[in-house]
């Protein structure tokens, strides 16, 4: 008789029937009761057209809102009164909302009488810029973000794309925002 013996063998030396003796389940199984038979519900074939008709959707989708956003217009604003022009010396900015009141901006009036607009939401992650009159950069301090004052460019820091630009002219000795052009938008003032 060999040291190990199974459960059957014993049973049958013993004289009980091989038949009857039942192994318990092991218990990894009564953790997780899962049989074979739901298994057979979804096929591979089937999973991988539920698969290729779900990304098939989320491309259309991604197709249409791509279309909408290009072809959705625009709010440009109005024309209208920012400042009086004496209240904004050289080299200091004045902060106002356009094209609409939850769109905050900049006026920058630069050494050598020149003006410039801004919107003042940093296109890195929409922190709220400034201007710094002792270096003439627009700084973003959440991350270290410099834009150029004259133009809007990206100086130095995570930002990829200029500030969007506002129209601005003084009519009367009053600053007037005249409109939003976006982002690094041409033809400058």
């Amino acid at each position: 008789m060999s040291t190990q013996e199974r459960p059957a063998d014993r049973s049958a030396r013993d004289g009980y029937d091989a038949a009857v003796v039942h192994l318990s389940d092991p218990v990894w199984r009564q953790d997780f009761p899962l049989t074979s038979a739901g298994e057979d519900e979804v096929t591979r074939r089937e999973f991988v057209r539920y698969l290729v008709l779900a990304s098939g959707g989320f491309a259309a989708g991604n197709v249409g809102i791509a279309l909408w956003s290009s072809l959705r217009s625009i709010n440009e604003g109005e024309p209208r009164e920012i400042v009086a022009l004496a209240d904004v010396p050289e080299g200091t900015a004045h902060l106002f909302d356009y094209p609409t009141r939850a769109d905050p901006a900049i006026l920058v009036h630069l050494p050598g009488g020149e003006l410039r607009a801004f919107s003042q939401k940093c296109t890195h992650l929409g922190c709220v810029v400034y201007y710094q009159p002792s270096t003439g950069e627009m700084e973003c301090p959440c991350h270290e973000g410099h834009f150029d004052a004259n133009s809007g460019d990206v100086i130095a820091g995570p930002p990829q794309r200029p500030l969007g630009r506002i129209d601005v002219e003084v009519r009367s000795g009053m600053v007037w925002a005249l409109a939003a052009r976006g982002e690094g938008a041409e033809g400058r003032s």
